[in-house]
This record gives C-alpha cells, sequence and structure tokens, in this order.
C-alpha cells in the first residue's frame, strides 16, 4: 500500500477497500496506490483515482469508491446519498481516471503494450443491482458483497473479464504485464520520491524560526495560570511542555527565586542541565542525580531499581529532613515518571510550603508516555495535592503534521491533537519493512544515506528503538555502520549517527529519527514505547518494522 496508511478523514468505504486489500493474502506481491492526485486529468483541470491496483501478470485496475448507503439511478440521473442528483455517471469517473493514469504514463514513456487497464465501481456499503446500460459493463461493478468473498478475488474477477471483453476487441499479448521492473517503472512515474533542494542550514533555521513563534503562543498558558501557585500542564508529545518548563523556571529566576527544575529521565536532565547553564539561582537535573548529589551516595556496579527507588531514596530523605535544601520553586517536566510516593516525600521536603502550599508547576502526559509502571501517577499526584488546577496542551508544535497523523494512526491516538502548528512540507514517513530481525542492517544503511540525501547532516539523525539488547544498531555488522553510529550516552561526535533507546531517549527530540526493531507487539508497554518513539522527530521519520507488527495498527486490529 502506498502510503501505507490511510488517512484518519479517509471516506469510510475508501478505508475499508484499504484495509480489506491490505489485509488480504492474495495481494502480498500487489501494490496498490490509494487517492492519487491527478493533475493531468483528460476531462477537467484535476481529479483523483481513488484507487490504483497495480497486479503483476494480470494488468491495473483503476477503481472510483462510493461509499454511500444508498444509490439511486433514474431519468434524473445519479443520487448517491444525501447529494444532488448528477448526470455524471460514476463508471465514467472511473474510466477517465484510467485514462488519465494511462496517458500520464505514456507520456513518460512508460511502455504499456503487454499491460491491460480496466476500470471499476466499489459500491462498499450496499447490493449493486442495477440495470443494463450502455454506460457500464456489468462486471464494472463491485458491492458489499464482494468483501464476503475477499477483495483480492474480486480485482482479479474485475481484471479477468476485462481481459475477455477487451480480448474480442484487439490481440493481447500471451505474456501479459506487468512485470517486476514495469511495475517499478510505474510506481515511480505515478508515485516519484520528492527530492528538494533545500539545505540542512536551510531547513534549521526555517525550524528555529517556525518553533520560536509557536512557543511564544504556548508561552499564553504559562500567562493564563500565572494567578496559581500549583498548577499541572498536561498534553501529548510534541505540545511543548518542556519549553515551558523551562520558560517557567526562567521566569522565576528572574524575579530572584531560586529553584528546581527536575525530570525521571537522565538524557533530558543532562539536557536541561545543559540549557539552564548560566542560571546560578537554578538547579537542574534528573531527580536521581539530584538526590545523588544530596545523600552523597556512590552508585554500585549492579545498581538495580531497588538501588534507585528505595535505598538512595532513604538516603536522601535523611538529609532532606535535617534541612538546607528547601528552595522557592520546585517545576518538574515528564511529572508522570516521578508521581510515586517516594520521589514524592522527597520532593516536598525540596520546596518551601511543601508539595501542598509551595510554587510548584508540573508538566506531564499521564495518558500514554508512562513507561516505568506508575500507572496510577495523576491519581497519587493529585492526592497529595488535592484541588490543583489543570491546564491542558493540545497542539503540536514539534512534529510536522504528516508525522503527526502517522502517531494517531500507528498509536490510535484518541482524539489526537487538536491541531499541527508547524506547514506541511509534502514529506511522509517511510518504511522499511524486513521479515527476520537479523536482516536490518542494509535497510538501516539505505534509512541513512535517504536522509541524507534529503539533505540532513548525520548528527541531525537519530536511531532509536525498543530493545535495550540487541538492537539493529548495536549489532549491525555492516562496516559503514559501524564506523557511523555511535552509542547516545555520551555526547555524539560530528559527522556521526548516534543511537539510543526509547526509553533514554524519552522526553528529548531531533531533526530525523528512524525507528528500528518494530516487531514485537506483545513487548511490554510496546504501545507506550511506540508512541514515544514515533514523537521524537521533528522533520523525518523512517521505520524499519515487520509488517505483522504495525499491520493490526494501521487496519484496525485486522491480520
Amino acid at each position: 500500500m502506498i502510503p501505507p496508511i490511510i488517512p484518519p478523514n479517509a471516506a469510510p468505504g475508501e478505508r475499508l477497500v484499504f484495509e480489506r486489500l491490505a489485509s488480504d493474502p492474495a495481494t502480498r506481491d500487489w501494490t496498490v496506490l490509494h487517492s492519487l492526485e491527478l493533475a493531468q486529468h483528460v476531462r477537467q483541470v484535476q481529479g483523483e483515482a481513488d484507487f490504483v491496483v497495480i497486479v503483476p501478470g494480470k494488468g491495473i485496475a483503476v477503481i472510483e469508491v462510493k461509499s454511500h448507503r444508498q444509490v439511486t439511478y433514474d431519468e434524473q440521473g445519479w443520487k448517491l446519498g444525501s447529494q444532488r442528483p448528477t448526470s455524471r455517471s460514476p463508471f465514467k469517473q472511473a474510466d477517465e481516471a484510467m485514462h488519465s493514469v494511462r496517458s500520464y504514463l505514456m507520456s513518460r514513456n512508460v511502455q504499456l503494450r503487454d499491460t491491460l487497464f480496466v476500470s471499476g465501481v466499489w459500491f462498499t456499503h450496499v447490493r449493486a443491482s442495477l440495470p443494463a446500460s450502455p454506460e457500464w459493463h456489468p462486471w464494472q461493478i463491485l458491492d458489499r458483497s464482494d468483501f464476503g468473498l475477499g477483495a483480492g478475488r474480486a480485482v482479479l474477477r474485475l481484471l479477468d473479464n476485462g481481459r475477455a471483453h477487451h480480448g474480442g476487441l484487439r490481440a493481447l499479448p500471451p505474456t501479459p504485464g506487468p512485470d517486476p521492473q514495469k511495475t517499478k517503472d510505474i510506481i515511480k512515474s505515478l508515485r516519484p520520491r520528492v527530492e528538494l533542494a533545500t539545505g540542512s542550514a536551510d531547513l534549521r533555521r526555517e525550524r528555529n524560526t517556525q518553533l520560536t513563534s509557536f512557543l511564544e503562543e504556548q508561552y499564553d498558558a504559562l500567562d493564563a495560570m500565572d494567578g496559581n501557585n500549583r498548577v499541572l500542564f498536561t498534553g501529548p508529545a510534541g505540545s511543548g511542555k518542556t519549553f515551558l518548563a523551562l520558560e517557567a523556571s526562567r521566569r522565576e529566576t528572574a524575579r530572584g527565586k531560586s529553584g528546581w527544575l527536575l525530570c525521571y529521565n537522565r538524557a533530558l536532565g543532562m539536557d536541561l542541565e545543559k540549557r539552564a547553564t548560566g542560571a546560578p539561582l537554578l538547579n537542574a537535573g534528573s531527580l536521581h542525580s539530584t538526590l545523588r548529589s544530596i545523600s552523597g551516595l556512590d552508585v554500585p556496579d549492579d545498581a538495580s531499581d531497588s538501588f534507585w527507588q528505595g535505598d538512595l531514596v532513604d538516603a536522601a530523605l535523611e538529609k532532606l529532613l535535617d534541612g538546607g535544601f528547601e528552595r522557592d520553586f520546585l517545576i518538574i517536566d515528564e511529572v508522570q515518571d516521578l508521581a510515586a510516593p517516594g520521589y514524592l516525600d522527597a520532593l516536598d521536603l525540596m520546596v518551601k510550603g511543601g508539595l501542598a502550599g509551595g510554587r510548584c508547576l508540573f508538566f506531564g502526559d499521564f495518558e500514554r508516555q508512562a513507561l516505568y509502571g506508575l500507572d496510577d501517577s495523576h491519581r497519587t499526584l493529585t492526592a497529595r495535592i488535592p484541588a490543583i488546577p489543570t491546564y491542558t496542551l493540545t497542539a503540536n508544535c514539534r512534529n510536522l503534521p504528516r508525522i503527526g497523523e502517522t502517531v494517531k494512526v500507528l498509536a490510535a491516538m484518541s482524539p489526537g491533537y487538536r491541531r499541527f502548528r508547524r506547514q506541511d512540507d509534502g514529506f511522509q514517513p517511510r518504511y522499511y519493512w524486513y521479515r527476520a530481525h537479523d536482516k536490518q542492517d542494509k535497510l538501516l544503511g539505505q534509512a541513512i544515506r535517504d536522509l541524507r540525501d534529503d539533505g540532513f547532516e548525520l548528527g541531525e539523525i537519530m536511531v532509536l528503538s525498543p530493545r535495550k539488547v540487541g538492537s539493529a544498531a548495536a549489532v549491525c555488522r555492516d562496516s559503514w555502520l559501524r564506523r557511523v553510529l555511535v552509542e547516545a550516552s555520551r555526547p555524539v561526535p560530528q559527522g556521526h549517527v548516534g543511537y539510543s533507546t526509547i526509553h533514554a531517549f524519552k522526553g528529548l527530540e531531533a531533526p530525523a529519527v528512524i525507528l528500528t526493531d518494530i516487531d514485537e507487539p506483545l513487548l511490554p508497554q510496546f504501545e507506550a514505547l511506540l508512541y514515544v518513539g514515533l514523537t521524537r522527530p521533528r522533520d523525518r521519520l523512517s521505520i524499519l518494522a515487520t509488517k505483522e507488527a504495525i499491520a493490526p495498527r494501521v487496519l484496525g486490529g485486522q491480520s
């Protein structure tokens, strides 16, 4: 399927045909283009082909889809659902789209002498009992009953009947096309990769200008809640929570206040600390590194969760109870990961007035980004701070719209983002399919080269995996990849590509992200990991996955 996902706002009939064709084993070697815009239409300025189905050795079927639950054809013309009657037949629409596709391919010097073209109309929600007419052939009609027999079988019947019909009109070659090479030529002509000459520096300048303007609008959230001493800001990934946390810290220190800016994730903590450089009244970093500094404990080589969540917290609490660590304000980013009783006990002693009475601002996503087993983190937090005012962020100011739409589909976001602040650039996320986990080297190399060809520097690319051990980047055997890839627990040298787990990169972002190892949908918290990984890129998203892992999410649970 090209593209491999269908937009959420697609007509129900188009979605149904997409899902059934994608999930039918009979279509495994087929290529299906959907929503193909026809800038060179034979009849009008611009048109669209709902589906162009390319079947090797059989031909090409151009299908018009009608989702209406009531279809009437009489002397007044066609009446589809509640639409006004029209004299333009859907079969004429399909035929014109077919001729537009064929004419365009011929203009691109694609040889089509051996390739059959047929058109048809799929009435997806009715049983189409249409009378005989010179406007169409009975074999061009597909309807609701065809889904029971199999979508692939219905298209094959359309092509076979079309071949029988045309066979009586002209001689057809004994070995019909398209063959594999012809199929590639057709796809390349109809859905070419768009290559823009915009340089990486231009992309960075444009992105930074956009983000500055969008985040200034997001800062209105801080202004709106400024009269409240404690506020919980919630919102999905990409809604600007980390930027708001940094801006809130800047505003507080500008008033001469001292405070903490803390998070759970180590890498995010290092990023916050780096951004807070030059603010002497602000202590920024991860909570664990802060508790280590307070307690003076050394981290054992075999440190486990019991150390980080037990021994370290207990040792820090002893020091905190002695006093001297209270600050004027407390700001927590990714608070859903820190809303555990022990952590909250420590935080309560770190701000004047405590959590219930001090100046506390919390930023979090309690719906999808809780990766550390704190399923009741929202309830735990609000129990400590009853009636805390909440401000909900719904606009995405990080991801380009096509990335955001992919997140909504693959991660089943509901209701999803209210709007996207950034303007779409026309680039679809790229999918690289594999069958065996250990066969990703070539695809990973290709994904990196594709991004480099798009104008991204190697240092702007991050490779993320849900696997802590044995990720594609960590175990790659390709000599070039082994020279280029660097584990991102330390600063990535210029001219290299960083790789990390999704866990470790949580809260951060990169211009271009490649997700690998998307092949274990039964992995604990797979959906949350997928969501976090998908939302990290600002401009480009590439996914290395098995179809078995992704298809059920695209197709609403069908296999």
